[in-house]
């Protein structure tokens, strides 16, 4: 025992003993402890030394950060993205999670994807235009608008209706996990005014007689909730459901829909930006991914 010990400790020349340094330990062992951590601290304390940075670039590390079927959330990352002409069979697993953060367009650019930085979990956004709108292509009720503050860079605008309702779907394979539908929407209609935003509420009306219906169907049920929308001139993310999927390898459609369909009374004034469907490991901070 006392052989193994002075074997680890070494003199400093002055008589006494070195203490042992973050460097001295093995790249192997500081892999191991590393594959424990969130993606975000693993990348912190790859800054500490040349065997953090050594042992935070092993495969079997950021294998385990990735979804099951990266593999195929990879191929929808890189549906619309001309730049991408490598194989992922080039890439080290680190470099696959770095590219899956990096929000990626697909569908001809009405959807989108990327994993959470933090827990790699999976994030879908679609755009207004992949939803079928009734009357989206009468001016008179609706129009699609150029902002800033839609990661799609276009929202549809409701100027006035009687019979309101946006629908829409996905096939996807999801990770198994939870998962939150949200509808991102706003009363009023927001622009730019000396360089400040500024919010037109003229034709907000219609929306405090009753609720929005929001419904949510998958193979494993249907569910509705209710929701009146009085917030003016601010995004709102609106739970439309959770469903759950068990098998990544499994082709699942989600039909989603938002619905005001009583014709005794108009409404407008509503912005639709998009639905957002993020793992539930996300958390609360999943209004930031959506702008």
């Amino acid at each position: 025992m006392g052989s193994n010990l002075s074997s680890c400790v070494c003199d400093d020349g002055d008589g006494g003993p070195l203490k042992p340094r973050l460097g001295d330990i093995p790249e192997s062992c500081v892999a191991l402890v590393l594959m424990y951590l969130d993606p975000l601290d693993i990348c912190k304390l790859a800054r500490l030394n040349r065997a953090f940075r050594g042992a935070s670039l092993a495969d079997f590390i950021w294998e385990s950060k990735l979804p099951l079927n990266y593999r195929f959330i990879m191929e929808k990352a890189l549906e619309d993205d001309d730049d991408d002409a490598f194989s992922m069979e080039d890439l080290g697993k680190r470099d696959v999670y770095a590219r899956l953060c990096k929000p990626s367009l697909f569908d001809n650019g009405t959807k989108e994807i990327w994993l959470d930085k933090k827990t790699g979990g999976v994030c879908l956004a679609i755009s207004s235009k992949a939803l079928r709108i009734t009357g989206i292509d009468d001016r008179r009720y609706w129009s699609h608008i150029s902002t800033e503050e839609s990661r799609f860079h276009t929202i549809a605008y409701l100027h006035q209706i009687w019979w309101l309702e946006v629908e829409g779907d996905i096939e996807f394979r999801f990770p198994p996990g939870s998962y939150n539908v949200f509808f991102r929407l706003m009363l009023g209609k927001s622009s730019k005014r000396l360089g400040r935003r500024v919010c037109n509420s003229e034709h907000i009306h219609g929306w405090d007689i009753k609720p929005v219906k929001f419904q949510l169907t998958t193979s494993g049920g249907h569910v509705v909730s209710q929701s009146h929308l009085d917030n003016q001139g601010h995004w709102i993310l609106y739970h439309a459901g959770t469903f759950v999927s068990k098998d990544s390898n499994d082709l699942m459609k989600i039909k989603f829909s938002l619905t005001q369909i009583d014709c005794t009374h108009t409404k407008g004034g509503l912005c639709v930006d998009s639905v957002f469907i993020c793992n539930s490991g996300v958390g609360k901070g999943v209004d930031c991914f959506c702008r």
